[in-house]
């Protein structure tokens, strides 16, 4: 699959059969440093008390704040075309018991 960009530079993009079946998390976890952004995709599932990283992609400061524009673009449109998203209570997500390993 190729995505181009249009104008004389074009920029394809190959998609992957096997990324592009996708990966499935339902956590992110973010860190950061001065000079990256570390996105950890986690699967956790109930009952099974170790948690696996799926997907790791680290970013520098700039494509952070892009990806989050992005998402806000997203988000808007989204919500625009299909209704708010809702969200159970906001409250902040703890973890007393995760270790990680790098």
């Amino acid at each position: 699959m190729e995505k181009k960009n249009g104008g004389n530079g074009e920029l394809q993009i190959e998609l992957k059969e096997e990324v592009g079946l996708g990966t499935y998390a339902n956590l992110a976890v973010i860190t950061h440093s001065s000079s990256e952004f570390v996105l950890d995709f986690v699967s956790v599932l109930p009952g099974i008390p170790k948690a696996p990283v799926q997907s790791r992609i680290i970013l520098a400061p700039e494509h952070a704040k892009r990806l989050l524009n992005a998402l806000e673009d997203n988000i808007s449109k989204y919500e625009h075309a299909f209704g708010p998203i809702s969200m159970p209570e906001e409250r902040a997500l703890t973890f007393p018991n995760v270790a990680g390993e790098a």
